[in-house]
């Protein structure tokens, strides 16, 4: 499987000059599997751009899933910018989370009412169908894809992605349950050492998983302000993900008020626990542009093949911008 990120952002979009390496739309991610089926994880604005690349690759009709993972704006807004929806002859089937006063359709028609946006749901050309999910696993394009509810104010999914011999997990957004991680007097960096039945839970969700990727939106110091917002630090994100014994952990949902600079910081900072937790994990913090090859295992007992490369500038070369902050 191929993934490309086009959105890294959470909150709102950040377009500006000290946002140019690690990017300012909103969430959305393309999952390409081996048979060249696309999967599209969530619809921030990044999906304006990824619509508009599918157009041009494209020599007939354009045919995708859509999975999102919750109807906050960061994570739909593109969707009615979305240039595929409005041609006829192309194909999307849209899943994401049951449990809200309104379908999932009917939330998405709500933001393009003609008082907010001048086409209607109802406009658009594309065959779109619609489908709301429950926790459990579902056959969805070729995939056997698991959702779990998270911890967020709104109903919101997790998804464990299984297919091409490899499992991927795209959790965003989730908050942790409790503050402290692991039990008194327990071994720290172990499953059965955490504390809370949640956490613990949402831990196993992504035991083994060749590629995690996570919402880390805050630093530890800020978090205790932004309590019950539902989102997580990186801190928190990396010590589940190396208990988990998950091989690669990509941080995303970077907060509007991080610039490269302080991203850059949290990336190392990352990485510096997950080295001091001895851990294998391999951290990143994600960047638009950015694409990752997940391969499966190349003999018995092997680890996953993984290749990583982008598409665009590389995050780690110099800035002319000051943080914003101390990520520490």
């Amino acid at each position: 499987m191929r993934l490309r990120f086009w959105g890294t952002r959470g909150s709102i979009a950040t377009p500006g000059p000290c946002t140019t390496r690690y990017g300012g739309n909103t969430s959305c991610i393309e999952l390409t599997e081996a048979s060249g089926e696309k999967i599209v994880l969530d619809c921030g604005t990044g999906a304006r751009l990824l619509g508009n690349q599918l157009l041009a690759a494209s020599d007939g009709s354009v045919s995708a899933t859509i999975l999102l993972t919750h109807t906050h704006w960061d994570h739909i807004q593109g969707f009615p910018f979305f240039a595929p929806l409005f041609a006829q002859g192309n194909h999307f089937r849209v899943y994401g989370p049951e449990g809200a006063h309104l379908s999932l359709r009917d939330v998405l028609a709500g933001q393009m009412e003609h008082h907010y946006f001048p086409v209607e749901l109802d406009q658009l050309a594309a065959r779109i169908t619609y489908q709301d999910l429950g926790e459990g696993t579902h056959d969805i394009a070729g995939l056997k894809i698991t959702a779990q509810q998270m911890n967020h104010p709104s109903p919101t999914l997790g998804y464990r992605i299984a297919g091409d011999g490899c499992t991927i997990c795209y959790l965003s957004d989730h908050e942790p349950f409790y503050e402290a991680i692991w039990r008194d007097g327990a071994e720290p960096g172990r499953l059965e050492s955490i504390l809370e039945p949640g956490d613990r839970r949402h831990a196993e969700f992504m035991q083994g998983a060749d590629l995690v990727i996570h919402e880390a939106q805050y630093t530890p110091d800020e978090y205790p302000a932004k309590e019950h917002w539902g989102h997580s630090t990186y801190s928190y994100v990396v010590k589940l993900a190396a208990a988990a014994g998950v091989r690669r952990l990509v941080l995303t949902h970077h907060d509007p008020s991080h610039d490269d600079v302080f991203m850059d910081a949290v990336e190392q900072l990352a990485r510096g626990l997950a080295q001091r937790l001895d851990s294998r994990l391999e951290v990143t913090c994600a960047y638009e542009g950015l694409e990752i090859s997940v391969q499966p295992l190349v003999r018995r007992g092997a680890t996953p093949v993984e290749k990583c490369s982008s598409g665009s500038a590389s995050p780690g070369s110099g800035s002319a911008c000051s943080s914003t902050g101390n990520p520490w």
